[in-house]
């Protein structure tokens, strides 16, 4: 790989920690699967690909994080006020999404946003060092600096900590007189809010926005963090915000490698979905290789 690839693949993996790190309140917080960040990611691109065609570029990132907020609000009060299940709320949000998401897109299924003011502008052509331009990179950092940050506090909060609680035990929580039917709903929105803001700076980068782009953002948010978690074990929430977020470094530049030894564009998915797999097993073989160890042993 050439550093001009190497680079992109940096930047992405900084897009799709966003990402991770919204998961990050729903999968490992609330212990609750949401599958409502394939449609809330395409929301925020959406949103600020509408935005972008109007010039406003910052606003659409502001709204976007709002629109995105709200669908994970809205997959929230299906699972807590219509007693669903939270796989079957985050699916049928993510169904209705879809619809919503194209008409925020004035009905077109794909959207070119090139040549138009950019969220990146600030800094493009501004920091280049040996021929490339490093103002993108250094903006993706900042912004994933303050959500780490943000995230850190606000789980030290005591708000933060009733959320924790709720996603450890929620009848113990609950007999606290902590309304967890609220906490689910904040934590799904605010999930939802940060995948969001992923997707919207995911089409400023790419300066396109596509309806379909969504499918299988899941899997890929949910590999970044195993990968993360599998390989800098830690203790600790900021730790653990910092190991998602070189965990989607890490697995980017594990596809851009891939990429470049001939992996077909269209076995991303299912690239993505082994390397979940992989991850998930791999750690198990430790502690059944230590018990046969010690059974032979004795024998």
């Amino acid at each position: 790989m050439n550093f001009t690839t190497v680079m992109g693949g940096i930047e992405l993996g900084c897009i799709f920690a966003i990402l991770s790190l919204g998961l990050y309140i729903a999968f490992r917080i609330l212990n609750l699967p949401d599958l409502t960040v394939d449609g809330s990611f395409v929301t925020g691109l959406a949103i600020s690909s509408a935005f972008t065609l109007l010039g406003q570029p910052f606003l659409g990132l502001i709204f976007a994080i709002i629109g995105g907020a709200l669908t994970g609000v809205f997959t929230g009060l299906l699972h807590t006020k219509l007693n669903m299940h939270a796989i079957l709320a985050g699916i049928l949000t993510m169904t209705g999404l879809y619809s919503i998401n194209l008409h925020i897109m004035e009905d077109k299924p794909s959207l070119y946003l090139g040549g138009l003011p950019n969220i990146f502008d600030g800094l493009r052509n501004k920091v280049i060092i040996n021929g490339y331009d490093y103002g993108m990179l250094i903006q993706l950092l900042i912004i994933n600096t303050i959500i780490i940050l943000a995230l850190y506090l606000f789980l030290k909060t005591q708000i933060g900590m009733s959320l924790r609680a709720t996603g450890d035990n929620e009848e113990m929580v609950r007999s606290s007189s902590v309304n967890t039917d609220l906490m689910k709903i904040m934590g799904f929105g605010i999930c939802n809010g940060i995948v969001a803001l992923s997707g919207c700076i995911y089409g400023q980068y790419t300066q396109t926005a596509t309806v379909g782009v969504g499918t299988g953002m899941l899997v890929l948010g949910l590999a970044n963090i195993i990968v993360g978690e599998t390989l800098f074990k830690t203790r600790g929430i900021f730790n653990h915000l910092i190991c998602i977020f070189l965990g989607a470094i890490v697995y980017r530049l594990i596809l851009t490698y891939a990429f470049q030894l001939g992996l077909p564009t269209s076995d991303i998915k299912l690239f993505s979905a082994a390397v979940v797999i992989l991850a998930i097993f791999i750690p198990s073989i430790k502690p059944r290789y230590e018990k046969w160890r010690k059974k032979n042993a004795r024998d």
